[in-house]
């Protein structure tokens, strides 16, 4: 298990990151570098701070608002064994997780490893919103995405199905 994770910030109540109020960790580091990112500040792997993971469960737990909790970034899955931790660790609260990620749903599956975590991080994922940030296909009508080629992906039914299976808000 891994203790600690490198953020670049945290939100302990929001309503614009997923359904319901939600506990927001903004991972740092990012290789995506999109155009108009949201949150360029977390691009470099070099800043941010080192967070205890306990810290962040308690934090989490001290909360009975929670609906879920959404890692967002960076990108979440440069460090995924160290969110499933912190997802293992919150079970128990039986909050709904949602993971924003630049590389596609079916990159992630086809690359999965037991080194890198990225399947452990998919299978504690409910939602995942899936593929980078399009400047160019920026809608700010979509529910939780920025551009109309991201993604919302029912996790669990997909990797069942072994098909997407897009979640509807």
């Amino acid at each position: 298990m891994q203790d600690e994770i490198k953020i670049a910030g945290i939100v302990e109540e929001s309503i614009v990151d997923g359904p319901g109020i939600r506990y927001v960790l903004f991972t740092q580091g990012c290789p995506h570098h999109c155009k108009g990112c949201h949150n360029p500040q977390t691009h470099d792997f070099n800043q941010g701070k080192i967070e205890k993971i306990q810290n962040i469960v308690n934090s989490i737990d001290s909360n009975p608002l929670l609906k879920g909790i959404t890692f967002s970034g960076g990108e979440p899955f440069m460090q995924a064994k160290a969110i499933s931790s912190l997802i293992d660790e919150v079970k128990n609260k039986k909050l709904d997780i949602i993971t924003y990620t630049g590389f596609k749903y079916e990159y992630l599956v086809e690359n999965a490893s037991k080194d890198n975590g990225y399947m452990q991080l998919l299978e504690k994922t409910d939602i995942l919103i899936d593929g980078k940030f399009e400047i160019d296909r920026k809608d700010e009508n979509l529910l939780f995405r920025g551009s109309s080629n991201q993604r919302a992906i029912n996790v669990k039914e997909s990797l069942k199905n072994g098909k997407i299976i897009e979640y509807e808000f």
